[in-house]
């Protein structure tokens, strides 16, 4: 190999290991036709693979509930999860107009738009957020929620990251619906009002793990705590449930390896 070829052969190298992560990633979004689907754990995937596959810092999904309001569902980091609860809470926001107007609505510079979100470019900026890009999760008319991605410059996300987003968040819709093989709108929004519930009950057991563990970084307890789930065959949320209950071992769980 000469020195000329290298590189070339490197980023080839590269964009081929990618190629294979995406590929494994919409199969993955696609497999939820099996009797253990978990909807968190499914969720948590798809916010972690566009960070690992698109040039983005952070990501969110945000769904809604049985009663038409928002819940955030997963998050990529603590920051991101921090700032989707603003927005929700606030009701302001790109990820908030997404889901009102069933379309992508982006920022490329969140300093410029104060008039425009003005607490949401405040908190975001405050999480070190400068872009957001927020893609609907949308089958036909009916939106189910937002998938948020976010940068950590003023730069915005780039055409291709927004398109393999959006198919990201496409395939994710349709495998939700699949899997519960909805009829009615009433069935799928009772299974989305369970799991978020199921949310609450994961975000109280994180909040016992980061204490028994001497105030553990709360991204650290989730990883922790859903790769015990998984190596030992259970639901997230039935660990969680334990966790918070009081009926877990919190030092097998927090001894477990934080691979994502």
């Amino acid at each position: 190999m000469t020195s000329a070829e290298g590189p070339a052969v490197r980023a080839s190298a590269v964009a081929g290991g990618r190629a294979e992560r995406l590929f494994r990633t919409f199969v993955a979004l696609a497999d939820t036709l099996v009797d253990d689907f978990d909807i968190l754990d499914f969720l948590s995937m798809l916010a972690e693979r566009c960070v690992d596959l698109l040039e983005v810092a952070a990501a969110g999904v945000i769904l809604v509930d049985q009663r038409g309001g928002l819940r955030v569902a997963s998050a990529s980091s603590e920051r991101a999860e921090l700032l989707e609860l603003f927005a929700v809470q606030t009701k302001d926001g790109p990820c908030i107009d997404c889901v009102r107007e069933g379309r992508p609505v982006a920022s490329p510079d969140l300093s410029a738009e104060d008039s425009r979100w003005p607490g949401f470019a405040a908190a975001a900026r405050e999480c070190g957020f400068r872009a957001a890009q927020a893609l609907p999760l949308r089958l036909r008319r009916e939106v189910v929620g937002v998938l948020t991605l976010l940068n950590t410059g003023p730069y915005g996300v780039d055409e291709d990251s927004t398109l393999l987003g959006q198919a990201l968040a496409d395939v994710a819709t349709v495998g939700i619906l699949q899997q519960r093989a909805i009829e009615r709108s009433e069935l799928l929004s009772e299974q989305l009002q369970t799991a978020l519930n199921s949310r609450v009950v994961i975000e109280q057991a994180k909040g016992v793990l980061s204490a028994h563990g001497g105030n553990l970084d709360m991204d650290d307890t989730f990883h922790r705590l859903r790769g015990y789930a998984r190596a030992h065959n259970l639901r997230l949320s039935e660990v969680a449930h334990a966790v918070a209950g009081g009926a877990a071992d919190l030092d097998a769980i927090l001894a477990h390896a934080t691979g994502k």
